[in-house]
């Protein structure tokens, strides 16, 4: 079946987002950066308020009275977010212009917190390519829950088989093609441009 529409994640595809950049102003080097992510259990924390299940401010809570003496690293996340952002990554987003330009139907679906996520709408103004973006922290469900893939097919008048879903993550590959859709796993600019090339997406090697 053609290709109809292209969805992508956002944070690792298109925006080079990553606690560390923040952290490694505030600490003492990257062991101590990975030392403090792994013992305050920073994936899971964050994934609670990107799907919604909790505020900033009560997820803040919660985890510093677990851990006082990371207090204040604590709360630098949500008050500094974006020092988290290192910028779009450019060769990505040279391709979602070049499918833009093509009419190809671009769709946005992001693990994101409802309430960092106007920071990205607000600096990157490649997000006025989509047609929509469904925002996890607003749905209060993430990926890989089947649920999040009903919501976007549903809203946008999504053909699965003729949907192309683009993510870095492997488990959110398995639970789009669970959902009909077809995934392309993300691993770079370079190898995403030949996934959708084969598809007859584009045409073969991009600029520069």
């Amino acid at each position: 079946m053609r290709v109809e529409a292209v969805v992508f994640d956002l944070g690792g595809v298109l925006i080079d987002w990553d606690p560390r950049y923040l952290y490694r102003r505030l600490l003492d080097g990257d062991a101590a950066v990975e030392q403090f992510l792994d013992e305050v259990g920073f994936a899971a924390w964050n994934h609670d308020v990107d799907a919604g299940q909790r505020t900033w401010a009560e997820a803040v809570a919660a985890l510093a009275a677990a851990h006082p003496h990371h207090r204040h690293l604590i709360e630098a996340y949500p008050a500094r977010f974006e020092q988290t952002l290192g910028g779009e990554i450019a060769a990505s987003v040279a391709v979602l212009r070049e499918l833009h330009a093509a009419g190809v139907r671009l769709v946005a679906l992001t693990n994101w917190s409802a309430e960092t996520f106007p920071v990205a709408r607000s600096r990157f103004d490649f997000l006025d390519l989509f047609d929509g973006i469904v925002v996890s922290g607003e749905e209060r469900v993430a990926k890989p829950d089947p649920a999040i893939f009903r919501i976007l097919v549903e809203r946008h008048a999504l053909e699965p088989a003729a949907t192309v879903f683009v993510d870095d993550k492997r488990d959110h590959i398995e639970a789009a093609e669970a959902a009909a859709l077809r995934g392309v796993h993300f691993t770079d600019p370079a190898a995403l441009r030949d996934d959708l090339s084969r598809l007859g997406l584009l045409g073969g090697a991009g600029p520069g």
